[in-house]
């Protein structure tokens, strides 16, 4: 039965095949949500609740269908997680043109046009929620790491998080984000692991769950929003 029909609440998630995006699409099911979920490529699910949108979530165009799609299947959006992200460490004069074009396109053009979509449907049902996931880079630079691009990007995403917030926090719509610090998911091979693991005040990377814990509580919190949570092992505090 349609969500327009049940009441059910509608989370989109980008990034959704594999690592966060796919522990949050199981936790949002979990949840009882309908889920519209947004990979680059993707399978078809057999859950008649999650509905899957592929496309380039750099181009304007798949904004358009995602959102369009969660309402002409579910009713509504209740829910945009922004975890769509690509990440390039290198020596800020070695990155290319082609570099800044590719984490730009995906971590702010992607962000720009889907949230400004799911914003517009969300003032229409009269509220709703954006998570957005950054980097504790963005706070607490590591010499180990050179990331200009993913500070660039991400930081404008944590920016952009608490001016949403602002703009909309008497119109029923919230605005946080979660600022991780390495996650160990497929992303990252395994003889890294050991060096990723000393990035952290802990001394481990983080989990998924670690995340998918984290979006959660923010779903459930109705009078957080401006949040920029971070579930980093320490990073954001210092080395």
């Amino acid at each position: 039965m349609d969500a327009q029909i049940t009441g059910q609440k509608v989370a989109i998630i980008t990034g959704a095949s594999q690592g966060i995006g796919a522990g949050l699409v199981d936790a949002y099911r979990k949840l009882g949500h309908a889920v519209v979920a947004t990979p680059r490529t993707i399978a078809p699910a057999d859950d008649a609740g999650v509905l899957t949108v592929q496309g380039d979530i750099a181009d304007p165009g798949t904004a358009e269908r995602i959102v369009t799609a969660a309402v002409e299947r579910f009713g509504r959006v209740d829910t945009l997680v922004n975890n769509a992200g690509v990440f390039v460490a290198k020596p800020f004069t070695d990155y290319t043109a082609d570099d800044y074009a590719a984490v730009s396109g995906i971590n702010l053009t992607g962000f720009f046009h889907l949230t400004q979509l799911a914003v517009g449907q969300m003032l229409a049902q009269g509220g709703g929620h954006i998570v957005t996931i950054t980097t504790s880079l963005v706070d607490n630079a590591d010499a180990r790491v050179p990331s200009v691009l993913a500070s660039l990007t991400k930081g404008g995403l944590q920016s952009a998080t608490k001016s949403l917030a602002v703009e909309y926090a008497t119109r029923g719509i919230r605005a946080n984000a979660v600022s991780p610090g390495t996650i160990r998911t497929p992303m990252h091979p395994e003889q890294t692991h050991p060096f990723l693991d000393t990035l952290h005040p802990m001394g481990r990377m983080g989990d998924i769950g670690d995340i998918v814990d984290a979006v959660l509580y923010l779903e459930q919190a109705p009078f957080v929003t401006g949040e920029i949570l971070h579930v980093d092992g320490g990073m954001s505090a210092g080395h």
